[in-house]
């Protein structure tokens, strides 16, 4: 006998407790179920049919707590909580803003982050402070526009330039697909930008590098913008013409810049793009200006005199192995994160995120589609979505009315698009058999191995 759905689960489990509210045995099963789904819709419910008893489970009662405070239900949440828990307290300070009674909510909220470090939340305590940079606040229409940085002569004043680009913040539930890289992402970066008081209790330092490499295409400057908006942290995007100049001394000097103003404005990401352009190898230009760039970047990310502390250096690259040694140093990059292409599900994500908000037909098949493209780099599949977008627009054009985009249309575009990833897979190959010192192109193995292509 199949096992049952989770959904199905749950919808049993609420609708034997709408019939027994008070049957305590039931109700620790529907706390289960709904904690492991997790589900905290499902929880809501069942809090309604049964009050706060269903919680009398200390143990479950905080793991709901957690899970109503995650969902944002705040009004559950003073439901179960004792009034002067740390919970409660989060919950009224949430609510207390919504109403604009501003300076209470930040009073209460200090309180519950003093009485629990592991409930502060960055984005809050952004808003009670006037300093707006929440995922949801940056997409309110009127947002200010951010600016972006690149100028001759980059003086401190100019590095302001260099801010965030104009795209809107984007968060990981906008990337397809890479989840291991997200998680490693979250634990190194996200969380100790999010909960720096828990974090100084245990002695741990934010910021810090990593450096993500990988096929072009493959997420690497999405995942990058991503962090940013998941800390609500401030995004440096630099770009190569924002640190080489022609004339001697003036590239160290506008990265000394960069980093400077990133310092006294943390917490920041500061993300640099093609980081081998100003971070390449040294030993075949050992008294060229490259050669005092990359000193200079490498003294920036962990100098003397230095204090980088919650500031994020992000570096992504096509060509790990053209990058000096020097920055793989715990302390610089001292995380490398391979990012391959993506497998079939994160395929089958990225496409379904390619399609939303589109004009599109019944017939499309994405999990088809998702199986054809094997080898496909994300921006591979947002060619053949937009190849496809092409012939579906012409023949609105053609039939005078809005014809949407149909599986004729991709699977017509499918023949007229090709996976630019394994050119790439085939030079990594040979770098990861016969140049992996260190087994720093171990998870590139792995991945050739895993799908066949070793």
């Amino acid at each position: 006998m199949p096992d049952t759905p989770p959904n199905e689960l749950l919808d049993g489990l609420l609708a034997a407790l709408a019939a027994s509210p008070a049957n305590p045995a039931l109700a620790t099963l529907v706390v289960d179920a709904c904690l492991n789904t997790p589900d905290a819709a499902a929880l809501g419910r069942a809090l309604d049919l049964s009050g706060p008893a269903l919680l009398a489970d200390p143990a479950r009662r905080d793991a709901a707590l957690a899970l109503l405070l995650r969902q944002g239900d705040d009004e559950r949440v003073l439901l179960v909580a004792a009034p002067d828990s740390a919970a409660a307290l989060f919950a009224r300070a949430r609510l207390r803003l919504g109403d604009g009674a501003r300076e209470e909510a930040r009073s209460l909220y200090q309180q519950a982050v003093a009485l629990n470090p592991a409930l502060e939340d960055a984005a809050l305590a952004s808003e009670l402070s006037g300093k707006v940079i929440s995922l949801a606040a940056a997409r309110r229409p009127g947002a200010g526009a951010q600016t972006s940085i690149a100028n001759d002569d980059t003086d401190a004043q100019d590095v302001v330039r260099l801010l965030q680009p104009a795209q809107a913040r984007i968060g990981f539930a906008e990337v397809g697909g890479l989840d291991e890289v997200k998680q490693q992402i979250r634990r190194r970066i996200v969380t100790p930008f999010l909960k720096p008081s828990l974090f100084e209790r245990f002695k741990r330092r934010s910021g810090g590098g990593i450096l993500l490499y990988g096929p072009p295409g493959c997420g690497k400057t999405l995942l990058a913008r991503a962090t940013a908006g998941e800390c609500g942290a401030r995004f440096f995007n630099v770009a190569i013409t924002d640190v080489l100049d022609m004339y001697i001394g003036e590239s160290e000097r506008k990265l000394h810049a960069i980093f400077e103003t990133a310092r006294k404005q943390a917490p920041a990401v500061v993300f640099f793009d093609e980081v081998e352009a100003i971070g390449g190898k040294r030993q075949y230009s050992r008294e060229s200006a490259s050669a005092k760039l990359v000193s200079q970047f490498l003294t920036e990310l962990d100098g003397f005199a230095q204090n980088n502390s919650g500031v994020l250096i992000l570096g992504a690259t096509n060509v790990p192995w053209a990058v000096d040694a020097a920055f793989r140093r715990p302390g610089r990059f001292d995380r490398v994160l391979f990012v391959p292409p993506p497998d079939e599900p994160a395929r089958r994500a990225i496409l379904e995120l390619q399609l939303r908000e589109r004009p599109c037909a019944d017939d499309i098949d994405v999990g088809e589609l998702a199986r054809l493209t094997s080898g496909f780099s994300g921006a591979d599949l947002g060619h053949l979505v937009e190849t496809a977008i092409d012939e579906a627009i012409e023949a609105s054009i053609e039939q005078g009315r809005e014809a949407p985009l149909t599986m004729a249309h991709l699977r017509a575009a499918l023949k007229d698009t090709r996976a630019t990833t394994l050119e790439w897979l085939t030079t990594a190959r040979n770098h990861a058999r016969y140049a992996n010192q260190g087994g720093q192109y171990d998870e590139v193995l792995e991945f050739l191995k895993r799908h066949g292509a070793g």
